[in-house]
């Protein structure tokens, strides 16, 4: 079951681009209210909420353009947010993942395709046998700071420039000493900051699955990595109208 609010659109719901947000809705989150107003801002964008838990079936999943994996951990089913992750990352659905969305991207990546089951994220696990996501060495609630986009990307495509100053709320990210373990395996560095520290990360292969530990949904005036999730949204839609007409 669906619940959470809808987002409000125009009275053209049917030509509105549906996008999941994978993720337990708290009114007091920031970002959960960010989110689709940062989406309405760009396209017609019908949001559903997917709490955590209803999307360990499939039958949630069913029906959307795109998916945005939205901060908030603790999730309530930490395992509702991988099988949702591993449905775009299987259908080629268009994915963006944010904040903790880029922390369980990258979590699922490496269980599901590279093989380390015993990859885990160190916050609801502090004695994982394998902390692939484990504390920064300065926490980032708060900050923004400069990120490096790297050639290739879909970052640096949709900003046009080789940096952009981001917001992040953040205090875990991917443990570097583990990267060996992952990277050449169709999941790249998309973008990084003054220290070289991972940031963001894309899959080779994919039209479109981008995963961010800032938060473009705070940026001021609206982001272009936002507005190149959604332009993807649609792109897959009226190629699904195409082949079903």
């Amino acid at each position: 079951m669906l619940l959470g609010p809808v987002c409000d659109i125009s009275p053209r719901m049917h030509s509105a681009i549906r996008v999941g947000l994978i993720g337990d809705f708290r009114e007091s989150q920031r970002a959960h209210q960010a989110i689709p107003k940062a989406l309405q801002a760009v396209s017609e964008v019908e949001c559903v909420w997917i709490p955590t838990e209803s999307a360990e079936t499939g039958e949630s999943l069913a029906g959307f353009d795109g998916f945005w994996c939205v901060p908030g951990m603790p999730y309530r089913s930490a395992e509702g947010v991988l099988k949702s992750i591993r449905h775009a990352r299987i259908s080629k659905t268009p994915f963006l993942g944010t904040s903790a969305g880029f922390q369980y991207a990258i979590l699922e990546f490496a269980r599901n395709v590279v093989g380390l089951r015993e990859a885990d994220h160190q916050k609801s696990n502090p004695k994982a046998a394998l902390p692939l996501i484990s504390p920064l060495g300065c926490a980032m609630a708060g900050v923004r700071a400069r990120v490096r986009l790297l050639d290739g990307s879909h970052l640096k495509r949709a900003y046009g420039s080789a940096e952009t100053t981001e917001e992040y709320h953040c205090s875990f990210g991917l443990n570097g000493k583990y990267l060996r373990l992952i990277e050449g395996k169709d999941l790249y560095v998309a973008a990084v900051d003054d220290q070289r520290e991972i940031r963001a990360v894309e899959l080779d292969g994919h039209p479109f699955f981008v995963a961010t530990l800032f938060q473009p949904e705070l940026r001021p005036g609206g982001s272009p990595i936002v507005r190149a999730f959604a332009h993807e949204c649609e792109r897959r839609k009226n190629a699904a109208a195409k082949a079903a007409s």
